[in-house]
């Protein structure tokens, strides 16, 4: 595009992390829904921005052939010499992909297009579905000052081996459910796929939450949408709802989260408040 300036992102003042444990295990949260347009990877960067804001060390995983979480961050193709495709396959290391962002505390493991052929290369390897897993088991060990607090898998939008492998990876799955009339239809068939991977592959996968996107409180649509999902999934759903916002939309063509293009637009707002609740869920959890 003619107006994507040439300069790289600024880098915006968050506040630095507490010190953490070295080698300390970080909660994995698989981003994921299997319909597309949704807003997995708008959450996936901003949510890993917003996290990063309040003060947590994040690694965002980018699963998706398109490589949308890694421009969206950033990250031109020409630098993406080690991707989340070489970790798969075991020609690399998860840390040897790992990139900085210009986000303070937010890395990312870009992918590239060959992640579409990687079902054809692993596919009859018996341990297919846990190559994710096995890349971030020593993710914040070795010579290198890693201390990732959260790590968030940008799925695929389809229920594929990558998809899988994110689910069998993760802690919980965090579903981004688009203000639509067949929300409810997609949202049942991701929750038998979560119920099979936990069965067969990860049994103590569990769902952190449903996160309501792209809400237009002048639809009548969207106000009924919210209401049948909240009685559908209960406490599932997270308070906070993310709005329809042309800044969000507008932010990734200049390879940059919405809190950094503009922090104190509506859809920045939704997003460290998403943050806050996530926090809030993790330190409830511990507690119980």
């Amino acid at each position: 595009m003619s107006d994507v300036p040439s300069d790289p992102p600024e880098i915006i003042p968050f506040p630095q992390p507490e010190a953490r444990p070295e080698g300390g295990r970080p909660r994995v949260l698989a981003i994921a829904n299997q319909k597309g347009g949704v807003g997995k990877t708008t959450t996936a960067i901003n949510l890993g921005t917003a996290l990063a804001a309040i003060g947590e060390h994040v690694l965002v995983v980018d699963l998706d052939p398109q490589g949308n979480a890694s421009t969206g961050l950033g990250i031109e193709r020409k630098s993406r010499r080690t991707s989340t495709y070489d970790v798969l396959t075991g020609k690399a290391s998860m840390r040897a992909a790992v990139l900085p962002t210009a986000v303070p505390q937010l890395d990312i493991a870009p992918s590239t297009m060959d992640l579409s052929g990687l079902e054809l290369e692993i596919g009859q390897s018996k341990d297919r579905a846990f190559r994710l897993r096995n890349a971030l088991g020593d993710i914040n060990k070795g010579t290198r000052p890693y201390d990732f607090s959260y790590v968030l898998v940008d799925c695929p939008p389809s229920l594929n081996l990558l998809t899988v492998n994110a689910m069998a990876a993760a802690d919980s799955i965090l579903v981004p459910l688009q203000c639509e009339f067949f929300a409810l239809e997609g949202l049942s068939q991701l929750l038998k796929t979560v119920e099979q991977v936990k069965n067969s592959l990860n049994p103590t996968l569990s769902i952190h939450g449903i996160v309501l996107t792209m809400y237009d409180s002048r639809n009548n649509l969207s106000n009924q949408v919210v209401a049948d999902v909240r009685q559908f999934m209960g406490p599932k759903v997270y308070d906070t709802v993310i709005p329809r916002n042309v800044r969000i939309s507008e932010a990734p063509s200049y390879g940059k989260p919405v809190l950094v293009y503009d922090l104190k637009c509506v859809g920045s707002e939704a997003y460290l408040r998403l943050a806050t609740e996530i926090i809030q869920r993790e330190k409830e959890l511990k507690a119980g």
